[in-house]
């Protein structure tokens, strides 16, 4: 007899060890095999469906939006921001559903990067494993030097290095705790970050049509002033999809959180249900207001500086003293919630490459509360590192940050196209297609215009550091991750020989969660009561 997690609640509850997968519970933690099925028995299945829908919504939008935006509108004009964020918010809609197929059936901790691995080739997924936790230690390095730029709105006196330092202390300290602690803080955190886009939203219409300090009706006049609606040409254009990128970075790795989420075939699906209107309603709407009433020459509207978000000056030309503080305030929560959210995906990721023999295996250690801390602390340490170089100038560093974290997701959303097309072919090769508890409705069309205008934006977007005169830094903060994930991948396959996985020899057994298994966490009045309790509260 052993011992699993309870998914309704936080009661050990015994267990027959009837499922194939679950007798790794008895197992010492140090004595565990390097295989992937370990990953969903070992972590704690504490997220809430609550809490997971409301980190979807809200837990990636963070310094990509809300700062991110300035230097796009400045670059491309309004007419570019509105239509670039338009098509990357398309190809994260396929992606997401794509991706939601796979985590509904397969609800691991390591999510699109096992399944590359498992789908495609081993190689491939050590690759891309290493790529997207580089990705995840720079987003929340890259957030904590947004801390600094926030912080000048208020004083230049006080060290912006201090605040980052205090808050990358508090998120390395939420994350050992327990998985339910930081999905309750993320929980709050991207609720206020969710009301304060509904606000703006409101506060963009009225401020458009004459509610303004000035009371003047703005309506399209920005969208033809000298230069607008396209700024900079091709070049200008082609910038502003890396920033968009960046800015909805993330949202794939929502699908992470499947292996510590209660109930993951029914939770999955409504949470990539609802990205659609989550990418209409925040993102697109957002932008299209931001063109609407900020110009895209309002002075030092690109120089990098909080003061200078179009989300702030919106608010500051209501004409309320206190609007400008209030929003900058928000936009300091928005950035802690996403630095935790990137730091708990990275955490997951190396931890998820420990286990399956691609990283030393100290990082998969679990405290008593079932978290990596081990990969926590290395994570953190190498956040703290990046954003320890803010010595080179913090708006500087923010700018190549965003530029790698942005080609990084774009490659990210690739593998995620190709694993799906392999993952369906399995299916139908071995007959179990129907299985799917969720099924991708754009398939295939879906994962292969992930796959082909992804790649064609990758090599496009770096237009800008071509003209007018070649810049060398922004080059290589553009185009550095394709080497370094081919070498990776080259270097790993040669080392490893390893080959491509034949469809009739794909794993698709180890790690289902069957119908079974969810008749099992939803039985009996006491299950159900917490069940209504935790959908209310």
């Amino acid at each position: 007899m052993g011992y699993r997690q309870d998914y309704l609640g936080d009661e050990q509850t015994p267990y027959d060890g009837k499922k194939e997968h679950d007798h790794t519970q008895d197992v010492p933690n140090d004595d565990l095999e390097g295989s992937t099925h370990i990953l969903q028995d070992r972590l704690r299945r504490s997220l809430s469906a609550r809490q997971v829908q409301m980190i979807a919504i809200g837990g990636t939008i963070g310094t990509g939006l809300f700062l991110g935006t300035g230097k796009s509108l400045a670059t491309g004009g309004p007419a570019s921001i509105l239509i670039c964020y338009a098509i990357v918010g398309f190809i994260v809609f396929v992606t997401m559903l794509s991706l939601g197929e796979m985590a509904a059936f397969l609800p691991v901790a390591g999510s699109f990067c096992t399944f590359a691995g498992r789908f495609v080739d081993d190689a491939f997924g050590f690759a891309l494993t290493w790529n997207y936790w580089f990705n995840d230690a720079v987003s929340t390095a890259s957030d904590l030097v947004a801390l600094q730029l926030i912080l000048q709105y208020w004083t230049d006196n006080f060290p912006g290095w201090a605040l980052s330092l205090i808050f990358w202390f508090v998120l390395i300290v939420v994350n050992i705790a327990t998985v339910r602690a930081y999905g309750e803080l993320e929980y709050w955190l991207s609720l206020l970050k969710v009301i304060t886009i509904v606000v703006f939203i409101i506060m963009g219409i009225v401020v458009n049509c004459g509610g303004n300090a000035e009371g003047r009706y703005i309506g399209a006049e920005y969208w033809h002033i000298p230069g607008a609606p396209f700024v900079g040409g091709i070049g200008g254009f082609a910038s502003v999809f890396v920033t968009a990128s960046f800015a909805y970075g993330g949202t794939e790795s929502i699908a992470i959180t499947a292996g510590e989420t209660k109930n993951p075939t029914k939770t999955m699906p409504k949470v990539v249900k609802n990205v659609f209107w989550r990418i209409l309603l925040f993102y697109i709407l957002s932008v299209l207001l931001i063109g609407l009433n900020v110009p895209y020459d309002y002075p030092n509207l690109n120089s990098k500086e909080t003061r200078t978000s179009p989300f702030t000056i919106v608010f500051q030309m209501t004409g309320a003293k206190a609007a400008g503080s209030v929003i900058n305030a928000v936009i300091l929560t928005s950035v802690l919630s996403a630095g935790n959210h990137a730091l708990f995906a990275g955490t997951r990721l190396l931890y998820t490459l420990a286990m399956e023999g691609h990283a030393p295996r100290f990082f998969g250690k679990l405290n008593r509360n079932q978290v990596p801390w081990v990969a926590v602390l290395a994570t953190g340490f190498v956040s703290g590192l990046c954003f320890g170089s803010s010595f080179i100038g913090a708006g500087q560093l923010w700018s190549w940050l965003q530029n790698l974290v942005g080609v990084s997701n774009q490659l990210s959303w690739i593998a995620i196209g190709i694993t799906s097309l392999r993952f369906r072919a399995a299916l139908a090769r071995q007959g179990k297609t129907h299985l799917l508890p969720f099924k991708n409705w754009t398939y295939p069309y879906g994962p292969w215009i992930a796959v082909l205008l992804n790649s064609f934006l990758v090599l496009i977007q770096g237009w800008s550091c071509f003209s007018p005169s070649f810049d060398g830094v922004s080059f290589v903060s553009f185009y550095i991750e394709l080497p370094i994930m081919l070498v990776m991948y080259l270097g790993w396959k040669i080392i490893k020989r390893t080959k491509f996985v034949r469809l009739d020899e794909m794993d698709l057994v180890t790690d289902v969660h069957t119908a079974e298994e969810q008749v099992e966490e939803e039985k009996g009045w006491k299950g159900k009561a917490k069940s209504v309790i935790g959908w209310l509260f």
